[in-house]
């Protein structure tokens, strides 16, 4: 019996140091600095991300990227508004327009996908970048003001993570680890009984 538990308890510690692994080594957090993210993401709030490879990020993900030619290099969380191939459109006051389409954003702050002061643009995003803004569009230095560097946008790889919605993930992780600390605990005090009852010489 001691064996078998021997076997369960070796699983169970793969098993913890493996669920461990993937959310320490998989995810990040960041903490919101500025306005820029209401409602979405107030000021202090830490965010939980899942780190991404370039190409995996999509329209509408919300990203900590880190540019060079922006903010002095610093971290910093916006949402993808177009990637590669996107042609991005909005005049002062109306909504902005992907592909020609107006695009449907109930999570930019007060309803206002403009914000005061919103430079007209019209921009094709290159392909291996993306074109960022903030949720408060008011209050969000973004794509917008950067129009003459690459049209405003930021390269693939300078994404460092996205913002994870779905937790599903890391609380099968966090279940995984606990079954495998129970089964190590397991083994231990099975060891631990086995030992008290050897005989005595």
């Amino acid at each position: 019996m001691r064996a078998v538990f021997r076997v369960l308890g070796a699983m169970g510690l793969v098993l913890a140091v493996g669920a461990l692994w993937y959310v320490v080594s998989g995810h990040t957090t960041a903490t919101v600095a500025g306005e820029s993210m209401r409602p979405t993401y107030t000021p202090g709030e830490r965010v939980l991300l899942e780190r991404v490879e370039p190409g995996e990020v999509r329209r509408g993900d919300v990203v900590l990227h880190a540019s060079p030619e922006w903010y002095g290099g610093l971290p910093a969380v916006r949402r993808v508004i177009g990637v590669g191939g996107d042609r991005i459109a909005q005049r002062p006051g109306e909504p902005v327009t992907l592909n020609g389409k107006p695009l449907a954003e109930p999570y930019v702050k007060d309803g206002d996908p403009s914000g005061t002061g919103t430079p007209e643009y019209d921009v094709t995003v290159p392909e291996g970048r993306l074109f960022l803004l903030g949720d408060h569009r008011a209050n969000s230095n973004d794509s917008r003001y950067f129009l003459t560097d690459r049209s405003g946008t930021v390269p693939e790889d300078e994404v460092r993570a996205r913002a994870l919605d779905d937790r599903s993930g890391l609380v099968a992780a966090g279940l995984t680890a606990l079954l495998g600390l129970v089964l190590v605990g397991g083994a231990l005090a099975t060891e631990i009984a086995g030992r008290r009852r050897l005989p005595v010489g």
